[in-house]
């Protein structure tokens, strides 16, 4: 009765999502010893954070920090990175699970230098999805500059076309492969941490807030890629209307959040994201006049909360507490007029401005489509950790809506989860 007869524990550890909770849970895990296997849907590594102009809490660009991150998954042979990759099934008991990942085609194979040949030759555009439809690039691309692997990738749209064959042509390293099916290959690994992270909520659902029918509103990702100097304008925050540099831009705080009707719960970092954002619009142009239209700005911590009050004390920047209940656009000059009730005098507040920016929060991506396996969820659909039952984790903004500081500190505890796994601890 003493004989342990439980089936002998898998030593690999795999990582669902590539971005920065994945990398850090995944970077933990192998540089202790352990074989990792890395499963991310996009083709590139990065997640949400490589799509950041800046983040806190140095309001350094997110290359600095993924930079590193990538040389060390370069240098490290114990990790396995596949891209464009799905986990179809996870299957099993703590220490012994069966897994099925299915890889999709990315039509370029390991020879690419990223010399661009192919984007040159290829004539067909596609929505950029890096930069949220905001602009148009190439059938074949590199999805942005700091593209981990650095390789390019043929959308499949131009499968089957005279481009794709445009591009095998341009390519003098025989990198282009049209012949590429999707594959599916199956793993057998010892613990499962779930880094699937987080979609923007979907601004379109919010009817009141002119999203979809007003050019000049965006969302707050969309303001980052703006501001990005990969973005679709070169880091020129400019209206969509017109490309004219705003002005006056305003801010409409829980957009979606603390809402019945939408997400019911407080996403963590928009009120932050806006203030930093606010940041970017002062710095290119120092005489526009920022609205910020809030419910209760939370900054958590001293950090952020000396950040909060550095930007109050800006004489550009108004704050104005009250959630905003309309907005309307003049036809001729396209600025947008902001309705909100101010919650302190009870008077209501019409404010016309250039631009709108919607702090949408944070959904889970999970709560789209569950994910194939035997995983507990909260009604939002984040994921909730049994670390009783052991064996499958979930790391950062999959379990719950996190900072990046906060995402990486949880990451680095869920590798030690699964490592424990592992182990029988």
């Amino acid at each position: 009765m003493a004989e342990d007869k439980s089936a002998p524990a898998s030593g690999s550890i795999l990582v669902v999502g590539g971005g920065i909770s994945g990398l850090t849970c995944a970077l933990e895990a192998a540089e202790v010893g352990y074989e990792v296997f890395l499963v991310e849907k996009n083709p590139y590594l990065g997640g949400r954070v490589a799509q950041l102009n800046q983040y806190f809490p140095k309001l350094c660009p997110p290359t600095c920090g993924l930079e590193i991150n990538f040389r060390r998954i370069k240098d490290n042979p114990r990790i396995k990175v596949f891209t464009l990759a799905e986990v179809e099934k996870a299957e099993g008991t703590p220490g012994n699970y069966a897994v099925r990942i299915r890889i999709d085609p990315r039509y370029v194979n390991e020879n690419c230098t990223c010399c661009g040949a192919c984007a040159t030759a290829c004539q067909s555009e596609v929505p950029s999805e890096f930069n949220f439809g905001m602009n148009r690039i190439k059938g074949a691309f590199l999805p942005h500059d700091m593209s981990f692997p650095a390789r390019y990738v043929l959308s499949p749209q131009i499968i089957g076309t005279e481009d794709a064959q445009r591009c095998k042509a341009a390519c003098t390293y025989d990198a282009i492969d049209l012949e590429m099916q999707p594959k599916t290959i199956d793993l057998q690994v010892g613990a499962v941490v779930w880094a699937t992270g987080w979609e923007p909520y979907d601004a379109n659902k919010i009817d009141n807030l002119g999203f979809g029918r007003y050019p000049n509103i965006i969302t707050n990702m969309m303001m980052e890629r703006l501001a990005s100097t990969n973005g679709p304008t070169q880091g020129k925050i400019l209206r969509p209307s017109d490309g004219k540099a705003p002005a006056s831009v305003a801010f409409v705080q829980c957009a979606g959040s603390r809402d019945e009707n939408h997400l019911p719960y407080c996403s963590y970092i928009c009120c932050m994201a806006s203030l930093k954002q606010a940041t970017y619009v002062r710095a290119l142009y120092p005489e526009a006049k920022i609205y910020i239209f809030y419910i209760d700005i939370r900054s958590p911590g001293q950090k952020y909360e000396k950040f909060f009050k550095r930007i109050q004390a800006d004489e550009n920047v108004f704050f104005i507490k009250g959630k905003v209940a309309e907005v309307s656009e003049d036809p001729a000059t396209q600025t947008i007029t902001v309705v909100a009730e101010n919650a302190v005098t009870g008077e209501k507040v019409r404010q016309a401005v250039d631009m709108v920016v919607l702090a949408t929060g944070m959904q889970p991506s999970a709560a789209g489509a569950k994910l194939p396996a035997d995983l507990r969820y909260t009604p939002e659909g984040f994921i909730l950790n049994d670390f009783e039952k052991g064996g499958m984790f979930a790391a950062g903004c999959a379990n719950k809506p996190a900072d990046v500081v906060s995402s990486n500190q949880n990451a680095t505890g869920m590798a030690l989860k699964a490592i424990q796994t592992l182990v029988r601890r």
